[in-house]
């Protein structure tokens, strides 16, 4: 996004049942499909929930919807939906919202924020992971049941919960891995030029790990969907595996072939999350 765009892109909180209508009729612009109910989110507004919007010449261009959550003791703000105008994406407008999200909830007294999001979904793992130093070890198999709009359909709704603590030292200074990382997750490249994944093996080893995911995987779903189902099944396989020996997701880089990106995972016990 251009400086003279962002100096007019106006964030503020939603609170009224207009501002309602506004994010309605934005998520049917974004996503085709029935948006939250007004009572819904007014009511989440209303009891600790942070609802917020982009105007740009005062037209909302971008929102994010977040409820409270609550377990075991602990309150955190379920971050459940961020959205953009098709027109206004690839802006950085996502990164702002997110921002104006954490400074927020800092004042209404969280420290821990949520969401979910696709893990072959390499746009957003990078915002999540290498922007706002977010970090994920849980894994939900197919978290939504089939969906039917344009982005899931057709597969899985596997999902990644992320988690943001939104005050701790990890956010302001992430790890800095030293040891070298391993690397064990081969891939190479089909008949249609689009890459996959060739094992889901690697050696026990407790140091940082890479995992692959593709650089564009809305592409291959669109034109090669067994090798999407490949790759999400692949993809789960390694990363619960990970999980289940103590990995967190900690960073991501963008691969050189341009064809994949990678997950860095380490231990979780390595990173300052209080």
């Amino acid at each position: 996004m251009g400086a003279t765009v962002t100096k007019k892109i106006d964030l503020r909180v939603l609170k009224t049942a207009s501002d309602m209508n506004l994010i309605q009729k934005l998520e049917n612009d974004i996503w085709n499909m029935a948006p939250l109910p007004v009572h819904q989110t007014i009511t989440a507004a209303q009891n600790g929930g942070l609802l917020l919007g982009a105007f740009y010449e005062n037209e909302l261009v971008g929102f994010s919807y977040g409820f409270s959550g609550f377990n075991k003791g602990k309150s955190y703000l379920c971050s459940h939906m961020l959205g953009i105008h098709p027109d206004h994406q690839d802006k950085g407008l996502g990164a702002l919202l997110k921002q104006k999200q954490k400074e927020n909830a800092s004042e209404m007294g969280y420290d821990l924020i949520t969401w979910t999001f696709d893990p072959l979904e390499s746009r957003n793992a990078y915002l999540n992971l290498s922007k706002l130093n977010a970090v994920c070890s849980t894994y939900v198999e197919n978290c939504y049941g089939e969906m039917d709009d344009s982005l899931n359909h057709g597969l899985p709704t596997d999902r990644l919960k992320v988690e943001w603590w939104i005050n701790s030292s990890h956010v302001e200074e992430p790890l800095q891995i030293e040891a070298a990382i391993q690397d064990p997750f081969e891939w190479g490249v089909s008949e249609d030029d689009f890459p996959v994944l060739l094992n889901t093996e690697r050696e026990d080893a407790l140091g940082p790990v890479l995992v692959p995911i593709p650089a564009n995987f809305q592409a291959i779903k669109s034109q090669n969907v067994e090798l999407a189902r490949d790759w999400r099944y692949k993809t789960r396989e390694i990363l619960q595996s990970l999980f289940e020996k103590g990995y967190a997701m900690t960073g991501f880089i963008k691969g050189k072939e341009e064809l994949v990106h990678y997950y860095i995972l380490v231990q979780r016990n390595e990173l300052r999350l209080n």
